[in-house]
């Protein structure tokens, strides 16, 4: 059963993309999270690594079939946190390195090629592409949990999205703003995390990346969740509810009895008399009943009531 990670994971890569600037923005986030720029023999490229299949298939079909450069499998390590294989696959030489020019990854000067950490404008200067680049992060190293359904569980709700240094996930926090949805950064061993846990704000970076069964799905939770917790809260105020009622008929039906082991019910006036009979002659019943029975307010019951528990005080016992 795939865990709401993978089910986005799969929606994005089974959507189409349009448009090359959206796949090289894609692209160039995924290898952001996922990779990292290597020298083999003299000649430089990248490598990415991935436990997701579809994702796997996903990004080597892009970057033959758009960018015309083949990977090759580097490695493969068995997971123990997932249970699946990691895939790493690696791709060196001049096309290789183009493609990492083109993405803004390296950049040259008159002193050489260096790595360039933030994102740049030229790459996400439209909204699609921006959209683009924050699927392509999450492909990379996102995951997204929420609670289960049916069943009680502690897991709130959580998005983040992980990179290899702060400078881009700085950037890419203001990437996010530029769609209205705030997030925080966090430093995580070596890593900088970008996260946020409203469920609100989930569902709108959900809908940023055009993830609309996922949506549906965290809607559909949250909508069952709400109901449940008002029901909860309905019921835990009936319960409490009851119990002090429960608690304050025993009072009552103590005090009662205090007076009529010490100063007799004959004592109390006839309005008191009545309260105290109707009482005794219906311990669970709520003031409101009695008072309906009583033809009195319920009001008026709870200041005979309250006349009877003074006066079993002042007897000497509460």
């Amino acid at each position: 059963m795939l865990n709401f990670t993978e089910e986005i994971k799969n929606e994005i890569t089974s959507a189409r993309l349009d448009g090359r600037c959206c796949k090289l923005a894609l692209i160039s986030a995924f290898i952001r999270t996922s990779g990292s720029v290597i020298s083999r023999k003299g000649e430089f490229g990248f490598e990415i690594t991935t436990e997701n299949e579809s994702t796997a298939e996903f990004i080597t079909d892009l970057l033959e079939n758009t960018f015309n450069l083949h990977l090759t499998v580097s490695g493969a390590k068995f997971d123990l946190m997932s249970g699946r294989d990691k895939l790493t696959f690696e791709c060196v030489g001049e096309r290789a390195q183009a493609l990492l020019a083109e993405a803004h990854i390296v950049a040259s000067d008159s002193e050489g090629t260096f790595l360039n950490f933030g994102i740049d404008e030229r790459l996400v200067e439209k909204d699609c592409c921006k959209a683009a680049y924050i699927k392509g992060a999450f492909l990379g190293g996102g995951s997204c949990t929420i609670p289960e359904r049916e069943t009680y569980s502690r897991t709130g709700y959580h998005f983040e999205t992980v990179f290899s240094n702060k400078i881009t996930a700085s950037d890419f926090c203001d990437l996010l703003c530029d769609f209205e949805i705030l997030a925080k950064l966090v430093s995580r061993k070596d890593s900088a995390v970008v996260y946020v846990k409203s469920k609100e704000v989930i569902s709108d970076v959900l809908h940023v990346i055009s993830a609309n069964s996922s949506l549906e799905k965290l809607n559909g939770i949250v909508k069952f969740k709400d109901v449940t917790n008002n029901a909860n809260r309905v019921n835990n105020c009936s319960v409490s509810n009851i119990d002090r009622t429960v608690t304050a008929s025993v009072n009552q039906v103590r005090a009662i009895e205090i007076i009529s082991l010490t100063a007799g019910l004959q004592s109390l006036d006839k309005m008191l008399f009545d309260v105290a009979e109707a009482r005794l002659a219906d311990k669970n019943a709520s003031m409101q009943e009695l008072a309906e029975r009583l033809g009195i307010s319920k009001s008026c019951i709870n200041h005979r009531m309250r006349k009877i528990l003074e006066l079993a005080k002042s007897l000497g016992t509460d």
